[in-house]
């Protein structure tokens, strides 16, 4: 045994959680019985390894509280009881188990507050009560989400495979869209809690890691680790110490982690030679544009412009039309872009960053009124404590 801090903890925990989960399911062939048992294994271990130290041997410990609660459980089911008793250690798991565990807990027939509960307990080893802590919700609407993904799945019988090639495309769109949906909770928590911010992103990284680890061929795979990874490169700089946003043309650049932004770089250039672009590696260029500048006035904007453009091509969206029209702003010039935004006021109407953005603007063109007027109304728009406060500076200014 070896002393273990709550980092180490956590990252332990996660990493076998999975990897057990998967094979408890390909075992016994019941997914509520395997996910109930990692619960149990997963729970034993955060009370015991604070206390002990983590095993030397992490995944055999948790394999065998499972078992023994499994037996425990499943006394009168001779069958289950047999297939349980096989799990002596050291059999090693299948790593494409894991797989298509996330392939299950990620079927479009479960609605997407279903999948990201689900992904989080049965994958990550997440309880329920830091599942609705994350979210920002009452610990039995998570349980309920989950409880019905699970009857879901049997009842509608959804398999526990990877898809075939002719409908891989969509389901792994689905689950890219899963983690993506985490880190952008994880990236500006709706809480004045920035270390929740943090432990939610590094479930969505490590969710990203496992894909591109079990598939390694896959660019947009690939592209999503590298876009979680740059982000998280500039996390440092992100907040002050009073936990207020630092807008990137402010942030202190020798706070990014470079390595990290070398590493994420790389993975975008393996993703780019297989020559299949898709949104998320689109998404990782633009990010690593900015971080490839070191200063704010050396940003390859008209770059960005391109790479939005065909961002826009492949996935359009208001929203990015949004964040093409912010990067006009430098080629163009900021009445342009104010053109381009306007032009958006039906579709994003409700969304803050778009009111926040055409303040901006505007107070680059001096109107300083409708400026307030915008940012008012952005105010209005968000519960975000950092978000709040920025703009809250910014009408305090005007």
């Amino acid at each position: 045994m070896t002393e273990v801090s709550h980092g180490e903890l956590v990252r332990v925990v996660r990493d076998h959680a999975g990897r057990l989960a998967a094979s408890l399911v390909q075992l016994i062939g019941d997914f509520t019985a395997a996910e109930d048992l990692v619960q149990d294994a997963v729970e034993a271990a955060l009370r015991h390894w604070p206390v002990d130290g983590i095993p030397d041997r992490p995944d055999a410990w948790l394999y065998t509280v499972a078992r023994r609660r499994g037996l425990d459980l499943l006394r009168r089911d001779a069958v289950r009881r047999g297939k349980l008793a096989l799990m002596v250690w050291p059999t090693q798991p299948d790593p494409g188990d894991q797989l298509r565990l996330i392939f299950t807990c990620c079927h479009p027939a479960l609605p997407r507050t279903a999948q990201v509960a689900l992904t989080l307990r049965v994958v990550c080893g997440l309880t329920t009560g830091q599942i609705a802590k994350a979210f920002l919700v009452p610990e039995s609407t998570v349980g309920q989400r989950i409880t019905r993904a699970k009857r879901k799945i049997a009842e509608a019988g959804i398999p526990y495979r990877v898809p075939g090639d002719d409908e891989l495309g969509d389901r792994l769109a689905e689950v890219l869209s899963v983690v993506y949906l985490l880190f952008n909770e994880a990236y500006l928590p709706s809480t004045a809690d920035l270390t929740q911010g943090r432990d939610l992103a590094d479930d969505a990284e490590f969710l990203a890691a496992t894909l591109h680890n079990l598939m390694p061929t896959e660019p947009e795979v690939t592209g999503l680790l590298a876009l979680i990874r740059l982000h998280r490169a500039r996390a440092s700089a992100r907040f002050d110490e009073n936990g207020g946003i630092v807008q990137l043309p402010d942030q202190d650049r020798t706070l990014w982690n470079q390595q990290a932004i070398t590493d994420a770089t790389a993975l975008i250039a393996n993703a780019a030679a297989r020559r299949r672009p898709g949104p998320y590696q689109l998404q990782a260029a633009i990010v690593a544009c900015h971080a490839d500048a070191p200063r704010w006035e050396d940003t390859d904007w008209t770059q960005i412009l391109v790479l939005y453009d065909m961002l826009l091509h492949l996935a359009p969206s208001p929203v990015t039309r949004l964040h093409r029209a912010v990067a006009n702003r430098y080629v163009a010039g900021p009445a342009a872009a104010l053109v381009e935004v306007d032009a958006l006021t039906d579709a994003l109407d409700g969304y803050h960053l778009f009111h926040a953005t055409r303040a901006e603007l505007l107070r680059d063109l001096d109107r300083p009124h409708d400026a307030r007027a915008a940012d008012e109304r952005a105010l209005a728009l968000t519960a975000n404590p950092a978000e709040r406060s920025l703009l809250r500076q910014r009408l305090n200014w005007t």
